[in-house]
C-alpha cells in the first residue's frame, strides 16, 4: 500500500536542506531524547547507522554527550535526500550515504546499532522497513527510533478539515497519518525484534498564527506528501477560515496558538540467546500473597466480592 509520494518526500527534503539548521528545533530535541537511551545500555556498538539523518542532528547530539558517543565506534549517516546527506557529512564528518528507508542497501547482520530520528513516519510500509532494519542488525544489536505519533498536529488537522468542509463541501487529507503508539510495539514484534519498549511524549509549541506554523513545517520538510492529497491549489478563503477555527479552539492563556507534536520512541533488540525470556505461565516458585504478607482467597462463581472488602457484586 502506498500512502506517501516518496519522490515528493525527497524533494521536500532537498528544498529544506540548506536552511534546516534554522528550523530544526524538533529534530534536535528528539535527537537528545534518542541518544539519552544509549546511556542506559552497558554494551558498545562498533558499527552504527543513523537512518534518515537529515543534516546530522543525531551526530551533533552524540558529539555533545561524551558518554553516549563513547558507546559507538563508526557512525554512518544516511538520508533519502542527497543534499541532506551532504550537509550531514559537512557538519559531522564521517561516512554518509544516500539511502531509502524502504529499500535499505545494507547486508544482513552488518550493523550493531540503528538509530532513526523523526524519519520513519514518511515510510509507506513501516512493517517492511522495520523488517529490513531487523535483518541488517546483528544478534543482540539495538534499534532506537523516534517518529511522530498520532496526536501530532491534531489542532491543525481539525482546523483544516472543518474549514475545507465549510468552504468547498468536502475535505481531503491535509495532515499525514501517523502511527498510533498502541500499535508501535506490535510492529516491532511483527518485524522480529525482541524486548520492545515503546513510549510517547508530547511537545507543545506555540505560534502567533497558523501561517507561521505552516511555514515552519515547510522549512522542516514536514509538509503534506500524501498521494491522495488534493492537487488543486487551496482557496484563500479556506486558509483564512482555518486560521479562524484554529484561533477559536486552540489558543492558550497568552493568546498564542498551540501545536502538539507527539514523539514516539521505539527501542528493541535483535534476538539473541543471552537475552531474557518470559517465564512459562504457572512456573512461579513464590506466592504473591507471601510477598504482600496477606492471606490468599480462592474465588469461584459463588464467592461474594465482600470477601475482598468490596461491595456485593461477584467478581
Amino acid at each position: 500500500m502506498r500512502v506517501f509520494d516518496r519522490d515528493l518526500v525527497r524533494r521536500h527534503r532537498e528544498r529544506a536542506a540548506p536552511e534546516l539548521s534554522q528550523n530544526d528545533f524538533l529534530l534536535r530535541e528528539a535527537a537528545e531524547r534518542l541518544t539519552d537511551r544509549l546511556l542506559d545500555v552497558a554494551i558498545t556498538f562498533p558499527m552504527a547507522l543513523d537512518l534518515g539523518c537529515h543534516t546530522g542532528q543525531v551526530a551533533d547530539a552524540l558529539g555533545r554527550s561524551a558518554a553516549a558517543r563513547s558507546k559507538i565506534g563508526t557512525l554512518v549517516q544516511a538520508d533519502l535526500s542527497a543534499k541532506m546527506a551532504g550537509l550531514a557529512r559537512r557538519n559531522s564528518g564521517g561516512a554518509t550515504a544516500v539511502a531509502d528507508e524502504e529499500f535499505l542497501p545494507f547486508a544482513d547482520n552488518a550493523l550493531d546499532l540503528v538509530l532513526s530520528n523523526l524519519s520513519l513516519h514518511w515510510v509507506n510500509d513501516l512493517p517492511g522497513a522495520l523488517s529490513q532494519i531487523r535483518r541488517a542488525i546483528k544478534p543482540n544489536g539495538l534499534f532506537v527510533a523516534t517518529l511522530f505519533g498520532g496526536e501530532t498536529l491534531r489542532e491543525l488537522r481539525t482546523a483544516l478539515l472543518e474549514a475545507e468542509a465549510e468552504t468547498t463541501g468536502g475535505a481531503g487529507p491535509r495532515v499525514s497519518p501517523f502511527t498510533d503508539v498502541r500499535d508501535a510495539g506490535n510492529l516491532l514484534t511483527r518485524a522480529g525484534f525482541a524486548l520492545p519498549v515503546v513510549d510517547a511524549e508530547s511537545i507543545t509549541v506555540t505560534y502567533a498564527d497558523m501561517f507561521k506554523l505552516m511555514a515552519d513545517l515547510r522549512a522542516m520538510a514536514e509538509t503534506n506528501a500524501v498521494i491522495e492529497r488534493r492537487k488543486a491549489p487551496t482557496r484563500r478563503e479556506t486558509f483564512l477560515r482555518a486560521a479562524e477555527i484554529y484561533r477559536s479552539k486552540f489558543t492558550d492563556g497568552r493568546g498564542r496558538l498551540s501545536a502538539t507534536f507527539q514523539i514516539i520512541t521505539m527501542t528493541a533488540w535483535a534476538p539473541h540467546a543471552s537475552q531474557q525470556k518470559p517465564l512459562r505461565p504457572g512456573s512461579a516458585t513464590a506466592r504473591l500473597a507471601d510477598a504482600l504478607k496477606t492471606s490468599e482467597v480462592q474465588l469461584d462463581e459463588t464467592t461474594p466480592f465482600t470477601a475482598l472488602g468490596g461491595g456485593t457484586k461477584k467478581p
